[in-house]
């Protein structure tokens, strides 16, 4: 029976660290900073955002047509107004060319580029785990489930085949189920400890507010 490794995936806190790297003053910078949130936002595939033709996008409501080679499905999927917003400053700076990510020569981009670039965002984003493109997919897959408890629109949304290969994000919620109990029950066992200590000062103060009142607490 085959197994699957559960993916690594990036925190809300390392994302935002990531989408800080690079500089949207440069048409690099703008570029690259739109195939993040792309695959943040929709789950494509390295291969599928290299291969994206402007042909293949609506820009007036972030419709997004992943096609496919042979044998394999497309699939339609939609951007947020942010995501989009900056896919429009990108193509209004883009050199003249088919694709919708190119060089600055109007040439496709390689997926060993896509990777390069990631691994060096990563290390300077100070982000412990190895950063690559299907790392985001990960995180776009985990999130979308978190939201809509739905893994057959997961599966559809990440273009699968097949239900068993989705289902290992739910395996990753699972662990966020377990951390969250097991911080829940930390949190019940601290407030526990606060109430009691706070229960030892109120009689600590209620005696000594009796010898007081009994005029023992000071010797003169």
């Amino acid at each position: 029976m085959r197994t699957f490794k559960i993916p690594e995936v990036l925190t809300d806190e390392e994302r935002q660290k990531l989408l800080r790297i690079p500089n949207k003053r440069y048409p690099t910078g703008l570029r690259n900073y739109c195939i993040m949130l792309i695959i943040f936002d929709g789950g494509l595939r390295s291969s599928e955002i290299v291969n994206l033709h402007m042909n293949n996008i609506n820009l007036n409501n972030g419709q997004i047509k992943v096609v496919q080679g042979k044998g394999r499905k497309d699939r339609i999927l939609w951007v947020n107004g942010e995501t989009l917003q900056q896919l429009k400053k990108w193509i209004e700076r883009k050199p003249d060319s088919e694709y919708v990510f190119c060089t600055l020569q109007g040439l496709k981009l390689s997926d060993s580029y896509l990777r390069a670039f990631f691994a060096r965002y990563g290390k300077r984003a100070g982000i412990k785990k190895r950063v690559h493109p299907h790392m985001l997919r990960h995180s776009f897959a985990t999130d979308l489930y978190r939201q809509t408890k739905d893994i057959r629109l997961v599966q559809k949304a990440l273009g699968h085949s097949t239900i068993s290969t989705t289902m290992i994000y739910t395996h990753i919620v699972d662990d966020d189920l377990e951390n969250g109990m097991k911080n829940f029950r930390e949190k019940k066992k601290r407030e526990k400890e606060a109430l009691e200590k706070i229960k030892r000062l109120e009689d600590e103060i209620a005696e000594l507010k009796n010898q007081i009142d009994k005029g023992r607490l000071f010797d003169y």
